[in-house]
C-alpha cells in the first residue's frame, strides 16, 4: 500500500461554481456483463454508460494477456480479474491503467500477486500524491460509491517505465505510452498492433471531456497538451478507438474531442481578453457548448474546462 508524499488536502469542486455530477441516484458503479471482442484478441467489458464505470480492456496473446483498467474498488477488480482469467486461461497476466482516477484503477489490489502491474513513473507519483484525497472525494459522491471504496488499498506497480514500453503477449504487440499531462498529470495510452487504441478519459463517446480542475488542490489538467496528444493520436490512424466511457468507436471521436477543446480554448481566451471574469466566461461557454454539442452528456464539466483554459490564458 502506498502513502501520499504529504497529507492530502481535501479535493473538492470550487464552491459556488460548476459542480461535479450528482450520482446519488445513479446505478451503483459496478462492472457488469461479458467481454466483447472488438478486434482480433482484444476484448472490452462495456461500461453501458453507467456513471463511474469504465470500459475495461482484456488483450489476449499466445502466452500472456493484458488487463486495462479495473473499475472502482476491490469488488469490481475481482470481477475483472475473473473475466480475464476465463479468457486467458493459464497465460501470464499483466495489468495497467489508463490513469490513476478511482474508477479506472482503484481495483488493482486484487491483481497484486495475480498479475504483473505496470504503470508509468508519473502515474505512480500521482497515485502517491493524490490517491488518498481522491478516495475521500469519491466516497462523498454517494453511499454506493463509498461502499465500493470501503476496503480499497492503493498498490504500487511491479514494473515502472519512462516514456514508452512494449509488452509482447505472443503474436500481439502492445505499446504503453506516457502522454500526460493532459486529462491528468500522467495519462497513458495503450496501442495494440497499431490498430486498437485505449485512451481512458482523454476521449469519451458523447460525453463532455472531464477536466478535473480543482484549484488550488488539483490543477494538473493541461488543455493545450491534451489537444497536442489528440493530434498525435489522430496521426496514429488506429481503426478501433476504445474511450474511457461510452461506446467503442472509430478514429473520428478523436477529432470531435479536439474540436470541442479547441472551441473552449478559443472562447476562454477571447472572453478573458474582452474583460470577462472567469465565472462570466464559463457561463457563456457553457450555454453555447450545450447548444452546439446537444447530444453529449455530462455538461457539468464544461465549466471546469472553461476555467482551466481561462486561467492558463493568463499565465
Amino acid at each position: 500500500m502506498c502513502a501520499p508524499d504529504s497529507p492530502p488536502s481535501a479535493i473538492t469542486p470550487t464552491a459556488g461554481k460548476s459542480t461535479v455530477a450528482d450520482v446519488r441516484t445513479s446505478p451503483p458503479p459496478i462492472v457488469r456483463g461479458e467481454p466483447v471482442e472488438v478486434s482480433d484478441g482484444v476484448y472490452v467489458i462495456p461500461d453501458n454508460r453507467v456513471e463511474l464505470v469504465p470500459n475495461v480492456g482484456i488483450v489476449v496473446g499466445e502466452h500472456a494477456a493484458l488487463v486495462i483498467d479495473t473499475g472502482i474498488g476491490p469488488r469490481n477488480g475481482a470481477y475483472v480479474l475473473e473475466r480475464a482469467r476465463r479468457l486467458a486461461g493459464e497465460r501470464h497476466l499483466y495489468l495497467t491503467v489508463t490513469h490513476f482516477h478511482p474508477e479506472h484503477g482503484f481495483g488493482a489490489q486484487v491483481f497484486k500477486g495475480a498479475a504483473t502491474i505496470v504503470y508509468n513513473a508519473a502515474q505512480r507519483a500521482e497515485l502517491h500524491r493524490k490517491g488518498a484525497a481522491y478516495i475521500d472525494m469519491f466516497k462523498g459522491l454517494s453511499p454506493a460509491v463509498a461502499a465500493e471504496l470501503e476496503d480499497v488499498e492503493l498498490v504500487d506497480p511491479d514494473l515502472v517505465y519512462e516514456g514508452e514500453a512494449e509488452i509482447d503477449l505472443g503474436g500481439r504487440k502492445v505499446a504503453l505510452r506516457a502522454v500526460g499531462p493532459a486529462h491528468t498529470g500522467s495519462d497513458q495510452v495503450i496501442v495494440i498492433d497499431d490498430r486498437v487504441l485505449f485512451g481512458g478519459d482523454l476521449f469519451e463517446t458523447r460525453i463532455f471531456p472531464i477536466a478535473p480542475y480543482f484549484p488550488p488542490h488539483d490543477v494538473d489538467v493541461d488543455g493545450e497538451r491534451w489537444m497536442g496528444v489528440l493530434d498525435e493520436l489522430i496521426a496514429l490512424g488506429a481503426e478501433v478507438v476504445v474511450p474511457g466511457h461510452g461506446e467503442v468507436t472509430g478514429p473520428g471521436l478523436l477529432g470531435d474531442v479536439r474540436d470541442y477543446l479547441d472551441y473552449v480554448r478559443g472562447e476562454a481566451g477571447r472572453l478573458r481578453a474582452a474583460g470577462a471574469s472567469a465565472d462570466e466566461a464559463a457561463e457563456v461557454i457553457d450555454k453555447e457548448a450545450r447548444a452546439r454539442w446537444s447530444t453529449w452528456e455530462r455538461p457539468e464539466w464544461i465549466g471546469f474546462a472553461a476555467r482551466a483554459f481561462y486561467d492558463s490564458a493568463g499565465r
